[in-house]
């Protein structure tokens, strides 16, 4: 290199190595997908197919209208429920402190850690069963998208092994989130739409992997 800065003719030309593709991971929002493939739409969520994938849609308490939904994959569950959230400030970053004093009213213990998706709760809550009683495990993960929080509730052996709970994470990596365009306050949960009865049906009757139920959702998983 001559002086202030310029190349000498007989200097040879070094070119910068093109910066490696990073990629992309999900959830992703609705807005940054082409298209959502085969995706099962319940509205707000695009779930995405997996063999021996097992469905449950759960309703509100009070509106009865169905807001999260469980999904099974061997021995491991997964809730999923989606929330209005501010433009900027993480709301998970907010309603991480709540979720983990709810804990603590009910017995619990409860770790604030980082994991797969960052910050995360792991929690033990006190179970009586026919054994006696006991600790069972949960892991409270939230990940915060473009005015929306998506909640991951596992349970079974994703809540407690890391390699039992790749399935399912990968699962919620090829997640779509449709939030819509309407004004919601933050902390609002955002309903599903389900399929027709006809079509869920058709669906068990063909042994879809997906199987929808409906049922009400574990009251410590609420955020009201």
């Amino acid at each position: 290199m001559g002086l202030f800065g310029r190349r000498r003719k007989d200097e040879p030309v070094v070119e910068s190595a093109p910066e490696p593709e990073v990629e992309k991971t999900g959830p992703f929002d609705i807005a940054d997908v082409a298209d959502t493939g085969d995706r099962m739409n319940l509205g707000c969520l695009y779930i995405p197919p997996r063999p021996g994938l097992k469905l449950r849609v759960e309703l509100d308490r009070n509106t009865k209208q169905p807001i999260s939904v469980t999904v099974g994959l061997e021995k491991s569950t997964v809730q999923l429920q989606l929330f209005a959230a501010p433009r900027t400030a993480s709301l998970w970053d907010e309603i991480r402190p709540t979720l983990e004093q709810s804990a603590k009213d009910k017995d619990g213990v409860v770790d604030d850690v980082p994991g797969t998706f960052g910050r995360e709760l792991l929690v033990k809550l006190p179970v009586t069963t026919t054994g006696g009683t006991g600790l069972k495990p949960v892991r409270f993960v939230g990940i915060d998208g473009p005015r929306w929080l998506l909640r991951a509730v596992f349970q079974g052996e994703a809540a407690l092994d890391k390699e039992a709970a790749v399935p399912l994470e990968d699962l919620v990596r090829d997640l779509v989130v449709d939030r819509g365009q309407e004004a919601r306050p933050p902390r609002e949960p955002i309903p599903l739409r389900l399929p027709g009865q006809e079509k869920i049906e058709q669906a068990q009757e063909e042994q879809d992997p997906f199987k929808a139920v409906l049922r009400r959702g574990p009251e410590l998983t609420e955020t009201r």
